[in-house]
This record gives structure tokens, C-alpha cells and sequence, in this order.
């Protein structure tokens, strides 16, 4: 089959690679129909994050029709199913499962001793996300082999679309979560920084959980308007005062809730000093994320409120104010987002309407282009914000 495979930084090539097959009696096979490029996916593509080998397969955005069922899955799944298939891997068994902490799984991560010395103790596998999370080939490609197959899916109905469900494999839930967790009260300021695919649907996300205003944080037009279109409030940091214009919009006291869709890359800008700081740092290897966004969120944020943060860290940041956060008595909240816990309601809103996931898609294109889409994405050219994919 074909797929996209990592082959060192900056190194996406659409190679000719092994067809999977039933390793266990849960597995499933599925015949990819869609697939995504995830802005985690370019943390990869920059060799942020360790572990990754040459020959291994990208992506955690998938979705397709069953084709092979293990005998384990066979009482949840059958050929010929229409299948979302979550990011997350899990067993749907252990207690981080039975809580809903399904990015957490106990069990799915195939090289937890790997993720136990990185984390302290190992998360979920996940697909195409390096050998920290279990090495799993991921889903830009023809096929896909999908473990703990009976749990790990969602059941989508014939009938609509691939570009509104798709996104139910990762950014809609993770949006969604970023909300959620920042526990959306009536008369809420939300203000969310970052307005890529995980923004965008973050922002819908609070207004549908009843934000009285959400603000929108970012620098590139095409992202501004698609926030502005959902009905945000948008700031340019670039060429506006971010801190002065969350004064301004509530009366000097901060928003209620501040979401962080940014994470590991904040842009460095040269009217922000700590993005360059950042940046040397990063470059000299003594820190290894650019957190700009984070030490705004707390030095902006209302005391008493919330700190929602969905966009990935990847290991060691330097400078957070903690002094402030802990006197303004700030509450964080943090996770990748638990996707299954989630899917159930954001599936029913898709069928009744509330809200469209395909706004998001700017470039639709075959698997085979998906070297040059990367490249794409990551330069932001051509207004991309969202790459689908079609084996």
C-alpha cells in the first residue's frame, strides 16, 4: 500500500510500504477514505519530539470502512462499517477507561517503558505519534490497522459526508474539550489563543457552551476571519495590544477564561522579547517550547478564573510566572483530549446542524501530494489552514 513516511526532519515521503494485517484477535483492518494533516503532525515534521524512526507512518486523523475484523472485535464491529477512529488507543478496561480518561489508557501504549521514563508514567498509545506513545504506524495511508479495534472507533452513519465527520478522530473533541474543561459559565469572556483547526473549533465550542463574548487571538487574516465568522471578537497580535484590548473588552478585569490552542510554537514576533529569548533558548537546547502564550494567559486572566490548555507541550519551559498564577488563584486544567468521551454528543450536533467541522477544510487533496502539503501547512502558504487527504 501506499502511505506518507517519516524519514527524518523535514523528510515526508509517499512510499510504497507493507499492507497491515490482524496482529491480535481485537484488531481491525479499515480502508482509509480520509485522512488530515494535524498541526501536531508538524511537531513531527520539525523533529520537536523524540522517538520517532525512519519508516514510520504519519497521522492520527483517519476515518474509512472496515475491511477485516479480529475475532476479539467481532461483537462491535463488522465489514462494511463506517468508522471514525479516534487519535487516542484504548482498551476501554483499566481505570483511566472506566473514568474516561481515555488519552491516559493504562494499557494501549505498546513501549510503556519508554513513556514511563519520559512522562513518569506512560499515556495511551496513539497513531503515528512517535515510539513514546507505542510506535503505532499511523493513518495517511491506504490502510490502517486498528488495535483494541472493539473500543477504539466511532460508528458513523451513511449519509454524510467524510469532511464533517473526519474531524471527529481529533480536532472537534479536542476543541470541544478545550471548553469544556475551562467550565464555560453565563456571562463568560473566553479568550482563546490560537486560531488554527483546534482554535477554530474550540471558539464554536464556547459560544455553543454559552460564552457571552470569545475573543480570538492570532496574526494570519484567514484565521481571523473564520473566528470572526463564528462570531468572535478577533486581536491581531501583531499589530494590537493583546493585554490592552482584553482590558478594554472587560472593564479592565481580565476574561473569565483563558484557552491556550496554541502550545509548543508560539510565534516569535519581535514586539514580544520573551518570544526571542524563546527562541534562543529553543535553539541552544535549554528549553525545549516556546510558552509566550502561556505567561500572557496568566498575567491577563481574571483572578479566580480558569486555565484551559489543549495546544501540546512537549517537555521543559522556563519563566512562567507562577507567583502570579498561584496569588490570583488560577485553577489550570490540561490533557489531550479524551475523545471518546466526547464523541457521542459532538456525532448528534453534526446530524441536527449545530455545527458544520468541514469549514475548516482549505485544501482537499489526493494522498499522493501529501509531501508538498506539509510544506504547505507548515508555511501557512496559500491560506492553508486545514489539509484533507484522499487515498
Amino acid at each position: 500500500m501506499k502511505a506518507l513516511v517519516w524519514h527524518g526532519k523535514e523528510d515526508i515521503r509517499y512510499d510504497t510500504v507493507s499492507d497491515p494485517s490482524i496482529e491480535d484477535p481485537r484488531d481491525a483492518i479499515i480502508k482509509v477514505t480520509s485522512c488530515a494533516i494535524c498541526g501536531s503532525d508538524l511537531h513531527l515534521f520539525h523533529n520537536l519530539v523524540p522517538a520517532m524512526l525512519p519508516g514510520d507512518i504519519m497521522g492520527h486523523e483517519t476515518m474509512g470502512e472496515v475491511v477485516e475484523v479480529g475475532s476479539g472485535a467481532k461483537g462491535a464491529l463488522k465489514k462494511g462499517d463506517r468508522v471514525v477512529i479516534p487519535f487516542t488507543i484504548q482498551c476501554g478496561e483499566c481505570d483511566q477507561c472506566r473514568r474516561g480518561n481515555f488519552s491516559v489508557c493504562e494499557r494501549t501504549n505498546r513501549k510503556k517503558e519508554l513513556g514511563d521514563k519520559a512522562f513518569g508514567h506512560a499515556t495511551a498509545g496513539l497513531f503515528g505519534y512517535t515510539h513514546l506513545t507505542g510506535g503505532y504506524p499511523g493513518g495517511q495511508a491506504e490502510y490502517l490497522r486498528v488495535p483494541f479495534a472493539d473500543t477504539t472507533h466511532i460508528k458513523v452513519p451513511d449519509g454524510i459526508d467524510d469532511e464533517k465527520l473526519l474531524f471527529l478522530s481529533d480536532i472537534l473533541p479536542t476543541g470541544w474539550q478545550a471548553a469544556v474543561q475551562a467550565d464555560i459559565q453565563p456571562g463568560d469572556t473566553v479568550a482563546v489563543w490560537g486560531c488554527g483547526p483546534v482554535g477554530q473549533m474550540t471558539i464554536r465550542s464556547a459560544i455553543l457552551l454559552g460564552a457571552e463574548q470569545v475573543v480570538a487571538i492570532d496574526h494570519l487574516p484567514e484565521r481571523l476571519s473564520m473566528a470572526a465568522a463564528a462570531g468572535a471578537i478577533t486581536i491581531n497580535f501583531e499589530t494590537e495590544s493583546v493585554v490592552e484590548w482584553l482590558n478594554e473588552l472587560t472593564d479592565g478585569k481580565g476574561p473569565h477564561k483563558c484557552i491556550d490552542a496554541v502550545g509548543t510554537e508560539s510565534h516569535v514576533n519581535l514586539g514580544q522579547p520573551d518570544t526571542l529569548l524563546d527562541r534562543a533558548k529553543q535553539m541552544l537546547m535549554a528549553e525545549n517550547d516556546r510558552p509566550h502564550v502561556l505567561r500572557e494567559m496568566i498575567y491577563v486572566c481574571r483572578p479566580g478564573g480558569v486555565i484551559s490548555i489543549i495546544g501540546v507541550y512537549l517537555g521543559l519551559v522556563d519563566k512562567i510566572p507562577m507567583g502570579q498564577a498561584m496569588n490570583k488563584g488560577l485553577t489550570f486544567r490540561m490533557a489531550q483530549a479524551h475523545v471518546p468521551r466526547w464523541t457521542g454528543d459532538l456525532l448528534r450536533r453534526i446530524e441536527d446542524g449545530q455545527i458544520d467541522p468541514s469549514f475548516v477544510i482549505t485544501h482537499k487533496v489526493d494522498l499522493s501530494r501529501g509531501p508538498e502539503m506539509y510544506a504547505t501547512f507548515r508555511d501557512k502558504a496559500d491560506g492553508c489552514v486545514k489539509v484533507m487527504l484522499q487515498p
